[in-house]
């Protein structure tokens, strides 16, 4: 039995923290002691639901299968070999100068091979592959064996494609900023192991049974070359004294050591993981005033599995030591992990999960083991790689813990409702009845037992994770308060009905913190290779050294030139950009290797940190001749006032408008003008996981009534659906209602389709009780416990970098909608815009109107968004608002399919005179019916005068006197044509 737990805690990456606890003080964090083993903490096996299990609690139920695992034979499997395929996998053979292999074309499908296992035991799966080109994100497989998969982690295999900057040194452009490079994807082959560094930092083992077998992948994202695919034996990998005793002896040699810059990489597994700029003292290189990509990683380098490799030089045979310069200070209280490789090896087990220690600055520090003391590594002269990659797997058992222990309270939480009849998760809920006691010995004589279990594994995990930090973290206070609710139940269970929403606190607040269990961001800014003892002088920046840094910082800038191209370039276009530095700097670049070549036209383009700079500027003429990055109301709102220009009558609009959907334009218009040129949209989708919905026997719904009728079964398993409380104007369009008249004088929010629409979207809350806050529907939905619901494009882009553990799992669909009598589906829904404009006091506004021309573009607007995401990962995906640009990004099939449909389903509303009291008043109106219980008619009745009252005082003021403001009307979809229609 102390055989097994010591190869379940090794596994698992669970350090020993040895010494009592000790008090405050002198400042110095608290000290625990690792009291709680993972597999005391995981406690009995879960009730079986038919999914496969944690690969931890697998190896926790086969202590064994590591140490087996490096006796069994290698299998081979000839990719082109495949006993099966379903169609859409689109496999063909490709005979190239590395030989033949299987070519997978297309992100769907699966493929199957059948082999014979010589004996049993535990395996490897190894695969050499090549992602086909095209894509950004890594490829993922499924991997099934005899039909299902052994454990969770093999639904969602990575098989990374290989990045690295296309130039270092980086250029500098004009006034000595550093540019950011371009990324250079390498397409050469590679060999990896099945692994998932949340899991464990060993490749996965898979067990065969002698005799035959097949092995099925599942197609789940971007297409792959296939050259081989084998079963081999785990190696070993000794311990760090038997890794130092098998080396030549130690003998002290001449001080030597060399600092490896981190942002002079070789190779890196993800485009996310990016340089940054860093200004303090004793930086490497410091930036002097400028910007200076100087650091790498931090929450750009955060998901398990995410690698960087390096280039190490040891300029003779013998021992060294390896020094960080990290910051790690993103996650209060938390250790970041990082298991590191020689020449593609493990050289020992305590690098397998190497702790890098919570601190709020940079600092130089070995790397070392528990005891404080550097590891030293065994080196022949020349050329070695070194790679670390994020590993999170030293907290899988707290992240499996918590999963099962809210589902257990979501269990709880669900029982107590059906015996009370109270199915509101809303705080304020009026079902709640204080003056009624109960006696839940009689309704439920095992509450009491059930809350002492939840509130004892959660006090076990909280002792596990102190122990693992060596410190108190935030997530360890949430779990007290937590628990501070659950004491106050377990004190009187017959207060446990008055409480029950405390259930659904309790699972916010711990739900929260749920995502960032499994990151590791660290910020490097070099490494150092020396050898043992080597003085290297390196240090980092002091409280006193920042003083005489900062002011020297603050003299170059009366000196230096910040604007590139200068401010008084003579006839230069002056443009303002309300984004990020990240976007501009990309816009800049293009700008002068592309716009000014082809036109002649020089261009200054500044930040706009805040929309107020373009009003005060107005007012006082000092105005931009273009702006970009405006909210979508702004062309008409400034056109109300006569500060933008009418770019209808621009030579060529007709066929620049084709660009976009008519629908999002219309957000544009005023009194028959177009005064603004969309730029970036936003869309909502139906989010569902396709996981859980199968379980359930639901389909994903295509209208409302399809949502209606779902809704029991959701709430019958203690689940539910997200719909945004906000978005009435979704409510409003599809049920062919409109804020505003024709005209744009009068409001019409209480005209028959209006009042019918406003009832649907507050019975949503109140009838079919949808939560009506949920901040984290991101978590919920990873957490399954609201497993669909409607969110934007920012979650869709969120799920697909932050959600590795879901991949394969999760969909998207077009919004509900409302069935015609023709059987057609009315989806009718704004797509929030990103907007650009001419200034009305611009003195060249033709040559603004080529820049507009030019960067709308469907060529310009492609490579933006290809670059942006190439440079800096997908988080920064450019989600073009040109229809034709948005076809080039590479969207998953599936999900582009419903981006389009809903895409073609947009209808923003117009802004006229007194636009902005809509959604203050519909606000209001769903208050006072949802809160304080008001007849939804009367409540609307109410928004109708109070909106109608506002329009008509801005229609005096704006001199309007009762002429027509010709608001676009939008009556059918657009359509995509060609393979989109």
């Amino acid at each position: 039995m102390k055989r097994s737990r010591v190869a379940v805690r090794l596994l698992l990456g669970a350090a020993v923290l040895a010494g009592a606890v000790a008090g405050f003080s002198s400042g110095e964090p608290q000290r625990f002691a690792q009291t709680v083993e993972a597999s005391e903490l995981l406690g009995p096996m879960p009730q079986g639901d038919g999914q496969p299990l944690p690969y931890a609690r697998l190896m926790m139920s086969h202590p064994e299968a590591e140490r087996e695992a490096a006796g069994s034979p290698s299998i081979a499997l000839d990719p082109l070999a495949y006993t099966g395929q379903a169609p859409e996998a689109k496999l063909s053979r490709e005979d190239g100068r590395d030989g033949p292999a299987l070519l997978w074309s297309s992100e769907a499908g699966w493929a199957e091979w059948t082999f014979e296992a010589p004996r049993s035991g535990w395996y490897e799966l190894h695969l050499d592959y090549k992602p086909l080109p095209g894509g950004r994100s890594s490829v993922v497989r499924g991997a099934m064996i005899d039909g299902a998969y052994p454990f969770a982690e093999s639904r969602a295999l990575e098989l990374e494609r290989q990045w690295r900057d296309a130039k270092y040194p980086y250029d500098r452009n004009e006034i000595g900023m550093q540019v950011r490079p371009a990324q250079t994807e390498l397409t050469a082959w590679s060999v990896k192991a099945a692994s998932d560094y949340a899991a464990s930092p060993r490749p996965l083992l898979y067990r065969l049974e002698q005799g035959r077998h097949t092995l099925r992948l599942v197609g789940e994202r971007e297409p792959v070359a296939l050259r081989g695919i084998s079963f081999e034996p785990q190696q070993a990998i000794p311990s760090y004294a038997d890794y130092a005793a098998a080396q030549p002896a130690y003998a002290p040699g001449d001080p030597w050591h060399e600092v490896k810059e981190a942002e002079a990489f070789r190779r890196k597994s993800s485009l996310s993981i990016q340089t940054d700029h860093w200004a303090e003292p004793n930086i490497s290189p410091d930036p002097k005033g400028r910007i200076a990509y100087n650091v790498l990683g931090g929450n750009r380098w955060r998901l398990p599995g995410e690698w960087v490799e390096w280039q190490l030089d040891a300029p003779a045979d013998g021992w060294y030591e390896l020094d960080l310069k990290a910051f790690q200070n993103y996650r209060a209280g938390f250790k970041a992990y990082r298991m590191i490789e020689l020449d593609g090896q493990v050289p020992f087990r305590e690098w397998l999960s190497q702790e890098i220690g919570f601190r709020k600055e940079f600092a130089v520090t070995p790397l070392a083991g528990s005891d404080g003391k550097p590891y030293r590594i065994y080196l022949r002269q020349g050329a070695h790689t070194l790679r670390l990659t994020a590993d999170s797997s030293p907290l899988q058992p707290v992240v499996l813990a918590l999963r099962e222990t809210l589902a257990e309270l979501s269990e709880f939480d669900r029982r107590i409702r059906l015996l009370t009849g109270n199915y509101s998760k809303n705080a304020s809920d009026a079902n709640i009845d204080a003056q009624r006691t109960w006696d839940m010995s009689k309704y439920d004589p095992g509450a009491k037992g059930r809350l002492d279990a939840i509130a004892q594994r959660l006090t076990s995990i909280r002792d596990y994770l102190n122990g693992v930090n060596g410190r108190d973290s935030d997530l360890s206070q949430a779990i007290l308060s937590s628990l501070a609710m659950l004491d106050k139940m377990r004190a009187d269970v017959n207060e446990i009905p008055s409480r029950v929403n405390d259930f659904s606190t309790i699972q916010a607040n711990i739900g929260a913190w749920m995502t960032t269990l499994t990151q590791q961001p660290l910020l490097l800014d070099y490494l150092v290779l020396r050898t043992p003892d080597t003085d290297t002088g390196l240090k980092a920046a002091t409280a006193l050294s920042r003083v005489p840094y900062a002011l020297k910082d603050f003299g170059r800038s009366f000196t230096m030139e910040y604007e590139v191209g200068g401010k008084t370039k003579e006839g230069a276009l002056t443009i303002w950009v309300q984004r990020g530095r990240d976007y501009v700097d990309l816009l800049r670049e293009m700008v002068e290797q592309d716009f000014t070549p082809r036109t002649g036209i020089p261009v200054n383009i500044n930040l706009m940190t805040s929309p107020n700079q373009l009003i005060l500027g107005n007012a006082a003429g000092e105005v931009p001749d273009v702006a970009l990055g405006l909210g979508e109301a702004t062309p008409a709102d400034y056109a109300m006032r006569d500060a933008v220009e009418d770019l209808s009558g621009y030579p060529g609009f007709g066929d620049v408008m084709k660009r976009f959907i008519p629908g999002a334009a219309r957000a544009l218009s005023y009194e028959g003008g177009i005064y603004g040129l969309p730029e970036v949209q936003n869309f909502q989708l139906l989010f569902y996981r396709t996981d859980i919905l199968e379980r359930l026997g639901l389909e994903p719904p295509d209208t409302w009534e399809d949502v209606f009728d779902l809704l029991p079964t959701l709430q019958e398993n203690g689940m539910t659906m997200s719909v945004p409380k906000g978005d009435f104007a979704t409510f409003f369009l599809e049920n062919g209602a409109e804020p505003y008249a024709s005209d744009g004088l009068r409001a019409e929010l209480d005209s028959e389709q209006g009042q019918r629409a406003f009832r649907q979207w507050t019975e949503m809350f109140t009838k079919y009780n949808l939560p009506i806050d949920i901040p984290a529907f991101f978590q919920h939905f990873r957490d399954g416990d609201i497993p669909i619901g409607i969110a934007d494009f920012n979650t869709y882009v969120q799920l697909l970098v932050a959600a590795p553990d879901i991949t394969g799992h999760w969909a998207t669909a077009p919004l509900p909608g409302i069935a015609q009598e023709s059987g057609e589906v009315v989806r009718w829904s704004p797509q929030g815009l990103s907007t650009a404009v001419i200034l009305q006091k611009s003195g060249r506004k033709d040559a603004a109107w080529q820049f507009l021309t030019w960067w709308t573009s469907d060529e310009v607007q492609a490579q933006y968004a290809a670059d942006m995401e190439s440079f800096y990962g997908l988080e920064y995906r450019w989600n073009t608002a040109n229809v034709n640009a948005m076809r080039s990004l590479p969207w998953p099939a599936a999900d582009l399919r419903s981006i389009r449909e809903q895409a073609r389903w947009t209808r923003n509303l117009p802004n006229v005179p007194g636009y902005y009291f809509l959604g203050r008043e519909m606000e209001f109106a769903w208050n006072r019916t949802v809160f304080d219980g008001m007849p939804a008619k009367e409540s609307l009745e109410q928004a109708q005068l109070s909106l109608q009252r506002e329009m008509d005082r801005r229609q005096r003021d704006f001199g309007i006197g009762g002429r027509s403001l010709d608001v676009p009307q939008v009556d059918r979809p657009f359509e995509w044509g060609g393979d989109g229609s």
